[in-house]
């Protein structure tokens, strides 16, 4: 299975410069947050794969105009082709905007998926847009991870942990894949192919 992962910045190569048949092999495409809504309604109208996505916390147009034809799966567990992806998206509280979120706020979400991701027997992607705290994150307030993703990570050990917010481009040795015990985490900022 072949997925597309994406966010914070809308790719060229899939859009500005697309040529049919690009998309032809991705069979999923999970968007981490931070997207034109176009970009997303384009990518689900131009592939054959479903478009899944969280919210990012520059999402805030999303309520008035969301991706035409893509499925949110914020704050939800669902499963796709198989996979069982918990969606979380948000940023970490620092100026009061849309879709942040305090530590505890976070905890309480996580939360009430509890006896969903139970009853499931896991997860097996955790879909965000912030990063776990120290794991790809910054130091900054608006950059800092949440402590309860690496806790997730920690109790439920997915195969993967895709991720934006933390753009590749702020520079530093800034790693897009690393692992932490079984689990590989990705920094989906702009794209990256996943083949599981």
């Amino acid at each position: 299975m072949k997925l597309l992962l994406i966010s914070d910045e809308e790719s060229p190569y899939y859009w500005e410069h697309f040529k049919r048949g690009r998309l032809d092999d991705i069979d999923l495409i999970l968007s981490c947050g931070d997207l034109k809504s176009d970009y997303l309604s384009f990518l689900v109208t131009m592939g054959r794969a479903p478009v899944l996505y969280v919210h990012g916390n520059h999402d805030t147009g999303y309520a008035k105009f969301p991706p035409e034809g893509c499925d949110c799966v914020d704050g939800d567990l669902v499963t796709v082709k198989g996979l069982r992806i918990l969606g979380l998206g948000g940023s970490v509280l620092y100026n009061g905007g849309e879709h942040q979120y305090t530590e505890k706020q976070m905890r309480r979400r996580v939360r009430r998926l509890r006896g969903k991701i139970r009853r499931s027997g896991g997860v097996d992607i955790l879909l965000t847009h912030a990063p776990a705290r120290g794991l790809g994150d910054e130091d900054d307030p608006a950059h800092r991870g949440f402590e309860v993703f690496t806790e997730l990570l920690d109790e439920l050990q997915p195969r993967y942990h895709v991720h934006g917010h933390v753009h590749l481009r702020y520079g530093g040795n800034r790693e897009r894949v690393i692992a932490h015990g079984s689990t590989e985490i990705i920094n989906a900022c702009g794209y990256y192919i996943l083949e599981i």
